[in-house]
Formats: structure tokens, C-alpha cells, sequence
């Protein structure tokens, strides 16, 4: 790999460039970290990647090189217009010049497979810390037709992403990308690997989509809604969470729920497995039939 801090330097005095501190851009030079992401990211001809704010193109690049498509979604103009530069005689390159948490991705993903070409869709992005959650949530929650998602996010969020529930640094979130993929850490990045540098560690993460859930459940929004309940008091026990959400008509029968499950009074949220929560979800949507 070429040096990747000289490129970004030539592109960023060529084009009059600085970060925009507001979209959460920071430049990365490290060319190691750049390989890693691409090896990880298993890329073959067949493959579509869609990259999520490529920035100045530094993965681009690379990405190009492997797959037989590359759709990036930039937001920022200044970006698309040195993308255009860079990339637009390449005819694998494509770019949306918009949010994309407004991009109707499920329609894009099924035009691209029409055509024939396209087999497996990957995501692949060094994603704008300040909105990762609402991306990652809007790439499962739309269950879109992809095989993975690597990214590289604040080393805090990635750690809270790829836990397996019950873990140490379990959230609700933790729920959600369990039920959807099995995950993996690639490697941690320190903030030197950026210009400008950012004030935290980052982490490369892949997210493999799963061909089946990890629990078998009539309806997941029951699960989910409980989930939810359960961290907006997180300070407190699950019991009490969830009588003060009124998913519990009250403490006696939320109590004799866990007790059912054999589950403690006291257990708090981030203690429970997604099996724990669908079990309670069975009990509660049984009950309303």
C-alpha cells in the first residue's frame, strides 16, 4: 500500500480540505489499519460494497480494487466532489450524495442483485462516531438482503456491540446485534492512526449476519419493547424496571414471572441472556391471548 498520511496531506492541500469536526470526520493514515479492514472485509468480484461516509476515499480505493461494485453514501459535498475526481472513470464507482439514514438501501441492494452481477452485499465503513448507533441500528432493523458489516467505530460502542449478553459491557443494543449477526473484534486502533486525531481509542468490528435468530420467538417486537423497558432504568433491578414501564401489571406478578423463570428478584437487565428476555416475552405475550 502506498503511503496512505502523504495521499491524505496531497488530497487535503490539493482540494483546500479540513475535517468537519460537525460530521465527525477524521482522516485515517494508517495504512495497516486500511489492510486490515479489506482483508477482513473478504471481498470477491461478486461482491457490492456499500461504504458509509468514505471521506477523502482512502478505503475506497482499496475497495474498488476488490469488489465489482463500490456504492458510497457521503454527506458531506466537499467529500463527493474529490470521490468524483478520484474514482468517477472507474466504472465500478458509484456515489449518493446523501444522509444515509434517508437512503432507501433495501431498493438499492435488490436493483444491484437484478442485474446479475452482484451475488452478496457487504458493508464496509469508517463510520462518523456521533451517528454509529442509528446506522447500525437502521442496517438491522431494515433486515437488509447483506452478508456482513465491517466497520470501525469508537472502541467503547464496539466493545458494548459485539458483547454476547450477560457480558461485562452489555446494553440493550448488545440485544439487538446478538439477534441479528455473530460479531468478531478485527483489531483496536489507537488515535494516532487519524488526522486530526480523535480523543478516543477506535476498534474494528465485523458483524456477520446471521441465517437464523439465536432464539425462536412468535413475536420479536414483544422482546425488543421489553428490552428497551428494562435499560431506560437501568440503575434498577429488572423487576422494578419493568413494573415502572407497566410491562409488569405490578410487582407481585413480575415477581412471579421470574420466578417462574427461575430468575432472581434482585437480577438487573445487563445480567440477562436473550434467552432470559424471550422466555419473559413468551410468558407476557401468552398472557394476552
Amino acid at each position: 500500500m502506498e503511503n496512505i498520511l502523504e495521499e491524505t496531506k496531497t488530497l487535503m492541500k490539493k482540494y483546500h480540505i479540513k475535517a468537519n469536526k460537525s460530521l465527525g470526520q477524521n482522516f485515517l493514515i494508517n495504512s495497516e489499519v486500511v489492510k486490515n479492514i479489506i482483508e477482513s472485509s473478504n471481498i470477491v468480484q461478486e461482491d457490492m460494497i456499500i461504504e458509509i461516509g468514505p471521506g477523502l476515499g482512502t478505503l475506497t480505493k482499496y475497495l474498488l480494487e476488490k469488489a465489482g461494485k463500490v456504492l458510497c453514501i457521503e454527506l458531506d459535498s466537499r467529500m463527493v466532489n474529490i470521490l468524483e475526481d478520484r474514482f468517477s472513470n472507474d466504472d465500478k464507482f458509484e456515489i449518493i450524495n446523501e444522509d444515509v439514514l434517508k437512503v432507501n438501501l433495501n431498493k438499492i441492494i435488490k436493483e444491484n442483485k437484478e442485474i446479475g452481477k452482484i451475488k452478496n452485499v457487504k458493508i464496509v465503513a469508517n463510520l462518523p462516531y456521533y451517528i454509529t448507533t442509528p446506522i447500525i441500528m437502521k442496517l438491522l432493523e431494515e433486515k437488509l438482503d447483506i452478508e456482513s458489516i465491517t466497520v470501525m467505530i469508537q472502541k467503547e460502542v464496539a466493545d458494548r456491540l459485539i458483547e454476547i449478553p450477560g457480558g461485562k459491557n452489555t446494553g440493550a443494543i448488545t440485544y439487538t446485534v446478538y439477534y441479528y449477526c455473530e460479531s468478531e473484534k478485527i483489531m483496536e486502533v489507537p488515535n494516532s492512526s487519524f488526522i486530526p486525531e480523535p480523543e478516543v481509542t477506535s476498534e474494528v468490528i465485523k458483524m456477520n449476519l446471521r441465517k437464523e435468530p439465536p432464539v425462536v420467538l412468535e413475536n420479536t417486537k414483544v422482546m425488543f419493547m421489553l428490552i428497551k423497558s428494562a435499560y431506560m432504568q437501568r440503575r434498577k433491578t429488572l423487576l422494578n424496571s419493568l413494573t415502572n414501564s407497566k410491562v409488569f401489571i405490578n410487582k407481585q406478578e413480575g415477581a412471579e414471572i421470574l420466578k417462574k423463570l427461575n430468575l432472581n428478584e434482585n437480577v438487573r437487565p445487563e445480567e440477562l441472556t436473550i434467552q432470559d428476555f424471550a422466555n419473559i416475552a413468551k410468558i407476557i405475550v401468552g398472557g394476552k391471548k
